[in-house]
């Protein structure tokens, strides 16, 4: 046998879930369902109403019109202790007001200062007409997040189903009670999680928009959205209404993605005012981006050279999103790239003919990749290569010898042309003939007793030569180093040949040194 307790509470939701069916509505209100606010912030209760067509006559939108808020329970009449609002001023239970138009039809009310005891279902009615009504169907739940809270309440909905030969409760004849759904009522201080959404693939190398919204329960004070992202963006934010009045703030972030911020979280952080503190909420969400094959690696197994029959393994590995479809296999021959196999690896029985280069391409549908290069050397034939590059090797090198012996032979062969030039030749060294008879006169013999005499000196004729010669610009780009020269003196004259006449003034010097 049932409880009477339980008794009770099943007969108390049969009269209401009866009163709810078959009671007609005679004002309809439109409003959200839940709203979620913090603890010491606003609220805001977008909401409107309209009147039925059997009283449309009654309602005067020229006569001053009054909105009620009715906590619980609908019935003013039997509850009316549960008014917790009236625009006329003689209820403030709840310290708010109606922003919106009544003569319109705009009930819109916002409450202050939101304490936890404020969670529960409220009711609208109007007053102050001919006309006065309370819509018992339609209401909305305030839920106020305060301190946390480790037990959860559970929140249980009932559904009726009945059948009745009349419209007189007393004569229901069958009644079905069953349970609709049951959730738990968590309270905590923590607002709600702000929501990530992507529009679009998120693709490497294109522009994509993130789009990050939270709730704004009290508009007046709306929260600040940041963002957290691996890369450089640039945001936008705006206050925006949802379908159902509710407002919300809206921020959208650009960037262009790298195959590097694959797998990278990204936080959307909600930050709202609340009294002189603040309340933060966040979203974490990790970013799946598509590219090409990165980082496309060959590899050789073994590396060292092999002997022909053996067997050789190539490997080829790459990154990718979506991961790579397909692998396939060159070689490198002539200097131009032959396709030898597909697949993520590629085993051969070595031959003579399969050494050389080897490369893999990976390929999705966003593109391909090129690996690296790497070589199967065959046992034997390395040494032959071996040989063949030493012995051009020492080729190259004696050619580079020979031209160097060519050229430097080249230059002393026209250094001594110059130096055996013909007289009338501005040559700056020669032989110096210091004996010059003046015009009709014969030259004077040297005593046969006298011993020749050999002079050292150095001569200079840069400030009294008027024409350089080719040896002479050789000589001043390659640096001229001090020479000494041995003339031969046949005589003293007594006089000295004029400076400023050089054509005949000779001498042979032979160097000693240089290169």
């Amino acid at each position: 046998m049932a409880c009477p307790e339980n008794m009770f509470f099943l007969i108390g939701l049969f009269i209401s879930g009866v009163l709810a069916c078959f009671g007609r509505r005679d004002l309809i209100t439109t409003m959200p369902d839940r709203l979620d606010v913090l603890t010491g912030s606003c609220v805001q209760i977008p909401c409107s109403f309209d009147v039925p067509d059997q009283h449309k006559d009654k309602f005067k939108s020229t006569i001053p019109t009054f909105g009620v808020w009715i906590k619980k329970y609908p019935d003013v009449h039997q509850y009316p202790g549960n008014v917790i609002f009236h625009s006329n001023g003689k209820v403030n239970r709840y310290q708010g007001k109606i922003t919106g138009n009544l003569s319109q039809k705009n009930c819109t009310t916002v409450f202050f200062n939101v304490t936890t005891s404020y969670s529960d279902i409220y009711y609208f009615r109007i007053d102050g007409q001919p006309y006065c009504a309370t819509d018992p169907v339609k209401s909305v739940e305030i839920v106020v997040r305060g301190k946390r809270q480790l037990n959860c309440l559970p929140i249980i909905f009932f559904q009726f189903r009945f059948l009745a030969s009349k419209i007189r409760v007393e004569q229901v004849d069958s009644l079905t009670i069953s349970v609709k759904y049951i959730y738990l009522q968590c309270i905590t201080d923590f607002p709600s999680s702000p929501i990530i959404t992507v529009s679009g693939e998120v693709k490497e190398g294109t522009p994509v928009s993130l789009n990050c919204s939270a709730v704004a329960p009290c508009p007046e004070h709306p929260p600040e959205l940041t963002w957290t992202l691996p890369t450089q963006f640039t945001t936008e934010n705006q206050l925006q209404e949802k379908p159902d009045q509710t407002k919300s703030v809206l921020s959208t972030v650009t960037f262009t993605p790298s195959y590097l911020h694959h797998e990278k979280n990204i936080t959307c952080t909600a930050v709202y005012p609340v009294g002189t503190s603040n309340k933060t909420a966040e979203h974490n969400m990790m970013l799946n981006v598509s590219f090409s094959p990165k980082d496309t690696l060959a590899s050789i197994s073994p590396a060292d050279p092999v002997l022909v029959g053996s067997c050789v393994n190539l490997t080829c590995s790459s990154t990718a999103n979506p991961p790579v479809t397909n692998f396939t296999w060159f070689k490198i021959s002539g200097g131009k790239p032959t396709q030898v196999a597909s697949g993520l690896s590629y085993t051969l029985n070595v031959t003579s003919g399969d050494g050389g280069l080897y490369y893999c391409e990976a390929r999705n549908s966003h593109g391909c990749g090129k690996s690296n290069e790497v070589q199967l050397a065959i046992k034997g034939q390395e040494e032959v290569i071996g040989v063949a590059a030493g012995t051009l090797g020492a080729f190259l090198l004696i050619s580079l010898i020979s031209l160097f012996v060519w050229r430097r032979n080249s230059r002393l062969h026209d250094g001594l042309e110059r130096t055996d030039s013909p007289q009338g030749q501005n040559s700056p060294v020669g032989t110096v003939c210091t004996n010059q008879a003046t015009a009709g006169e014969e030259p004077e013999e040297p005593a046969e007793d006298q011993p020749e005499e050999i002079h050292y000196g150095d001569i200079d004729f840069s400030k009294l030569q008027t024409k350089e010669t080719p040896a002479a610009a050789q000589d001043r780009v390659q640096g001229q180093e001090s020479e000494y020269a041995e003339v031969n003196v046949t005589g003293r004259g007594a006089q000295e040949p004029p400076l400023n006449n050089l054509d005949g003034l000779y001498a042979q010097v032979n160097k000693r040194g240089g290169c």
